[in-house]
């Protein structure tokens, strides 16, 4: 039996007529037609205009090049033509108002992972597709400051050797590929589930001396292997794309980690709440996993604002609660005894 095509996923989730589901269909197909002319740029690599250069900071302090740019350009133009009332983009200080009578607001990174466009690694697009709220011509900001919950669904496009749509929308977490010989998205896979369990992790190691003590003795406890109190060896990976290291995990499990740390401007984190993490968020439980800022459920934060930046840790339900363990009860992880006896791998 044939895999079904994208087309025939989005007609078995519309349903009887509804407007939220016909606005998000409309809104996903606008979105896969900008993320295949988004990678046919990427494909042309430095030969393209679109890889030029950089430019100045956005709205976030990040620094933007020009693929970002041309992607929100190629983002934004697309979803005009959707039943969207709101866009919120990283690459813009304040959300777009397209449509003040439109029932969706979308929020978006647009590149994410782009300061590995240089060096060929995937890189994606990540989506939150929310409720407009309010009167959006008001108070555009409204519906970005919703919680993650509230999303009608979210995923990702990953730019690698296919070009991949990860989505949920609400049932399950899908993922398609782009098959150039039909010309439409393929189902890949149907309903990922994230095993409870792993044994890898993802996490930037060289920022080991500025994690709090929590993170520090979780990885040490890891990269003891089977000496140590975990009794099991452990893999790490970090690939320094969400999308890329998030795909990962919904392949084969893991668990992926961004805390917050000492230095400045990094406390509460790197990652944006409402159109990096939310989404990710979203696919990591609709594939069974989990996603916290350490402690508290993602989905569950009410965003204070729109580039809200906050921890991040996502993948296999067991090892995430086991790291929340690591901050709020170290004395219940009864195999390491005392917990806060023992020096870390890393540490002289």
């Amino acid at each position: 039996m044939p895999a079904a095509t994208l087309d025939a996923f989005l007609n078995s989730y519309l349903g009887p007529p509804d407007e939220l589901r016909s606005a998000v269909v409309a809104t996903v197909r606008q979105l896969t037609q900008a993320a295949t002319k988004v990678r046919n740029t990427i494909n042309q690599g430095v030969l393209g205009t679109a890889f030029a250069g950089t430019r100045s900071a956005n709205a976030d302090g990040d620094i933007q090049k020009d693929l970002d740019i041309f992607a929100d350009d190629i983002f934004l133009d697309a979803i005009r033509h959707a039943p969207v009332a709101l866009y919120a983009s990283e690459e813009l200080e304040q959300p777009v108002l397209l449509d003040s009578q439109a029932p969706l607001a979308i929020a978006i990174d647009p590149l994410d992972g782009s300061s590995n466009i240089d060096t060929n690694v995937s890189i994606g697009t990540i989506f939150s597709l929310l409720p407009a709220t309010g009167a959006p011509d008001e108070n555009p900001a409204a519906s970005f400051l919703q919680p993650g919950v509230k999303q009608l669904g979210a995923g990702f496009f990953i730019y690698g050797p296919q070009l991949a749509l990860v989505l949920s929308l609400g049932s399950g977490t899908h993922v398609f590929v782009l098959s150039t010989r039909l010309g439409t998205f393929v189902q890949a896979y149907e309903s990922r589930i994230i095993p409870q369990r792993t044994q890898e992790f993802a996490i930037n190691a060289a920022n080991y001396r500025h994690w709090d003590e929590a993170v520090r003795l979780y990885i040490d406890d890891c990269l003891e292997g089977t000496e140590g109190p975990r009794g099991k060896d452990f893999n790490m990976r970090w690939i320094a794309s969400l999308v890329a290291d998030c795909y990962r995990i919904l392949m084969r499990g893991g668990v992926f980690l961004y805390p917050g740390d000492k230095r400045k401007g990094y406390r509460q984190g790197r990652l944006r709440l409402v159109y990096e993490a939310n989404p990710i968020a979203y696919l990591i439980e609709q594939a069974g996993g989990a996603a916290t800022d350490t402690i508290t459920r993602i989905l569950e934060i009410e965003p204070e604002s729109l580039h809200q930046r906050v921890p991040v840790v996502f993948g296999s339900a067991r090892e995430v609660a086991r790291i929340t363990r690591y901050h709020t009860e170290p004395s219940a992880i009864g195999e390491r005894a005392p917990l806060f006896s023992r020096r870390g791998l890393f540490r002289a």
